[in-house]
């Protein structure tokens, strides 16, 4: 049993190993490819293998058809804007204060929550939320200037977006099924991108080994196999473990554009990413109220 849980953690490492590395990734490309004709390829191409991979799962569709396509309609439409924000937000700033910045979707769902299903956030979750939204001002404010730049804007607008899939999912996942939930709002994402990709944005490609990579990168691993490794290894170990590890995901980001380019943080942005990724830590290790009856 050890030896499964180990093996199912190391794999959501690398999960989150990649999905921190695509910052760096999608920046790059983006000086070759518009942003939704980005995001469509990339969401065809995942949606493509997952429906391969789940096609014996998505038998009987029409007679499930209802709950299935509301929750993947719903949950693909939020996948489409964080990933909208997040990536038109990622041309203006850097790759470490984007992963940051996304990271707040998970302080943001206590938020987002207390105001859905009017529930007062327990202390630990307030306390986090407080953490984070002191270190998203040392993050992204200068001194005296009380102005977010656009880019660390958008990306926090995808935050937002993020948080509130994570409340559809948290909705429709347990009754329908995550395999065909997945299909369902990955295709969802596809179709968003591929029907503005061409009118939204002008429409721009310049094929190289920086878009291809980019574009398996993120279709194959970072969005088709992340999916379905974590639906895998969290039958293996604990949701909050699972969170926890998926904290590591802006700190893999910024290792990774140290690397690729050299960046650096501030002591200030410093500062305010250790206090988000305690903002994280408290409302992820918060401890379990009981039930209301």
């Amino acid at each position: 049993m050890a030896d499964r849980t180990l093996r199912a953690e190391m794999a959501l490492v690398f999960v989150a190993f990649v999905w921190g590395a695509t910052f760096v990734l999608v920046k790059e490309a983006l000086d070759d490819i518009s942003t939704l004709l980005f995001l469509a390829l990339r969401f065809t191409l995942a949606g493509a293998v997952l429906a391969i991979g789940y096609r014996g799962l998505l038998a009987g569709i029409l007679e499930r058809r209802g709950a299935s396509l509301r929750g993947g309609l719903a949950a693909g439409a939020c996948l489409f804007g964080g990933y909208v924000f997040q990536t038109f937000g990622l041309r203006l700033t850097t790759p470490s204060k984007a992963a940051f910045l996304t990271g707040m979707f998970i302080v943001l769902v206590p938020a987002l929550n207390a105001l859905v299903w009017r529930r007062r956030p327990q202390i630990a979750e307030a306390a986090g939320i407080g953490a984070a939204a002191v270190g998203l001002g040392l993050l992204t404010l200068q001194p005296g200037d009380w102005n977010m730049a656009p880019g660390d804007l958008l990306v926090l607008g995808g935050a937002v977006f993020f948080a509130l899939h994570v409340i559809v999912l948290s909705l429709f996942a347990p009754r329908e099924g995550f395999e065909r939930l997945s299909v369902f709002q990955i295709a969802t994402a596809a179709l968003l991108a591929l029907g503005t990709f061409w009118w939204a944005e002008a429409p721009r490609v310049k094929w190289s080994l920086t878009v291809g990579v980019a574009l398996a990168v993120t279709g194959l691993l970072a969005t088709a196999a992340a999916f379905t490794i974590q639906a895998w290894a969290q039958q293996r170990t604990s949701a909050t473990r699972t969170a926890l590890i998926f904290a590591l995901e802006p700190v893999f980001a910024a290792a990774t554009s140290f690397l690729a380019s050299g960046e650096l943080l501030s002591g200030r942005q410093i500062t305010g990413a250790a206090l988000i990724l305690a903002g994280i830590l408290l409302v992820e290790l918060k401890p379990k109220l009981p039930a209301r009856p």
